[in-house]
């Protein structure tokens, strides 16, 4: 694995660690699943966006070179260290960063978790990017949808142990009966990283010549799992859906790998978790069941007993509006 100074040079050349930036700044870190990753550099913009109106902020944009726990809990040993004052992380493990992260809340940094929670022990409060019900019912939907007369699906995720993916197809689950003839065949695992989620796109259509469609809640598998359709010539035969980002799943609509997706902004959530972490660590608000915490031009979370609480409705693309949103994120 790569030392944190190489990672932190990683995230040096992307631009989002400010040279000038004031000892009086608030250091609030951005720790996203890995580098690289066009979903959590969108994150990032967003985050430098609330940065900016705050005016006393300087976000430090990190996290691993893989899609580990131990990767990210040497770059939050490494945050402890350097002080800062909040940390606002997506998670590769649910429970793993528990301890780590309680540390960090011990040296009296804020900690909250967005996009892939931490269990609640381990963060003040977590961002969902939208209800985790309707992102569940949205990516079967979005399957079914195209498929009037049922058909076989399968699921290609990130890592076994991603928090938010997990939950999102076991909320799939749990609405399956009410589209009928739609049938799970398979879930796998592209840890997202390109090449493995593109070996497995290709197994499931070998495995399962009858396949309908290949639902990927992740925006790595589903770029994956579209070149996987078209590079085996089952375009119109096998469908891609799920959740990705407009710049990187035009293609895809375009030739016709992907019928239709689904995603929140990435923008506005790295915008938000940035304003909450910045609320929280100011005092100006506190993490409690029931409390409402700002996200600037946002406006309010609200949270539930587990101190979770969600951004907003995912949006559907498709070929109707891909072209307005490609060029954004």
């Amino acid at each position: 694995m790569k030392s944190f100074a190489k990672l932190l040079a990683t995230a040096a050349t992307f631009g989002l660690m400010a040279g000038t930036a004031s000892a009086e700044d608030m250091r609030i870190a951005l720790v996203v699943k890995a580098l690289g990753i066009g979903f959590f550099e969108a994150a990032a913009k967003g985050a430098e966006e609330a940065a900016g109106e705050l005016g006393d902020v300087e976000i430090i944009y990190t996290g691993p070179t893989d899609t580990t726990a131990e990767g990210q809990i040497e770059v939050i040993n490494s945050l402890i260290a350097q002080r800062v004052d909040a940390i606002a992380i997506s998670a590769n493990d649910t429970d793993a960063l528990v301890p780590t992260l309680k540390k960090a809340m011990q040296r009296g940094i804020t900690v909250i978790s967005w996009d892939s929670g931490v269990a609640p022990e381990g963060r003040q409060m977590h961002l969902n990017p939208s209800s985790n019900p309707l992102i569940g019912n949205m990516i079967l939907k979005l399957a079914a949808d195209n498929l009037p007369e049922g058909g076989d699906v399968a699921v290609l995720s990130a890592t076994t142990t991603s928090t938010n993916q997990n939950i999102w197809i076991d909320e799939m689950k749990k609405v399956m009966p009410e589209y009928p003839g739609i049938n799970l065949v398979a879930t796998v695992y592209g840890d997202d990283l390109a090449d493995k989620s593109y070996r497995e796109a290709q197994g499931l259509m070998q495995s399962y010549p009858d396949l309908d469609a290949i639902i990927a809640p992740t925006s790595v598998g589903i770029v994956a799992a579209a070149q996987a359709v078209v590079d085996a010539g089952k375009v119109g035969e096998v469908n891609v859906t799920g959740l990705g980002l407009p710049s990187e799943m035009a293609g895809a609509i375009e030739s016709g790998a992907s019928k239709s997706f689904a995603i929140w902004n990435p923008i506005d959530l790295g915008y938000a978790a940035t304003m909450i972490a910045y609320n929280l660590a100011k005092g100006d608000d506190e993490a409690a069941p029931g409390a409402t915490i700002g996200m600037g031009r946002l406006g309010e979370v609200t949270l539930d007993d587990d101190n979770t609480g969600a951004m907003a409705d995912p949006f559907v693309y498709d070929s109707s509006n891909i072209d307005e949103f490609k060029g954004i994120f």
